[in-house]
């Protein structure tokens, strides 16, 4: 049992190669992205078209790319329990900066249908405080996305 978990263990602390980091660390970004959309239980018209611009911009992805990762974030949404592997993955490979980019995505797509639900500002908050981020960077990033507006 103990030589098990070893394995275990040792078969996922293998580095990956950079292009399937990569790979995971865009779904888990794309993740938390749909978390902010469907926080609020509706999914809009504005949402829909913001979530792959900002991809796109974001990655450098084509629209067929952004539609497969969206896809693929569905996917592994469906299947997750909790944020924290999301988050997990964007501490380990992601700078401040991308970060502050990731949550000024989030609060985009929480104004994006026109207000902010108290679950998405929440969520955005929960999410913010998973990647350890400050406070005070957490509502710079808000305060940029409303002038996005």
């Amino acid at each position: 049992m103990i030589e098990k978990l070893k394995q275990f263990l040792n078969f996922h602390a293998q580095e990956l190669p950079p292009e399937e980091k990569a790979k995971h660390l865009n779904v888990a970004a794309a993740c938390l992205l749909l978390e902010v959309i469907y926080a609020d239980e509706s999914f809009s018209a504005e949402e829909a078209n913001l979530l792959p611009e900002l991809l796109s911009k974001a990655l450098k992805l084509n629209s067929n790319e952004v539609e497969q990762l969206i896809s693929d974030a569905k996917r592994k949404q469906k299947k997750s329990t909790s944020l924290y592997e999301f988050t997990s993955e964007i501490n380990e490979q992601c700078s401040i900066e991308q970060k502050q980019q990731l949550i000024l995505a989030m609060w985009r797509l929480a104004y994006a249908d026109g207000h902010l639900c108290q679950y998405e500002d929440h969520l955005i908050r929960r999410m913010a405080e998973l990647l350890y981020l400050k406070h005070s960077e957490l509502i710079q990033m808000r305060n940029l996305a409303l002038k996005t507006l």
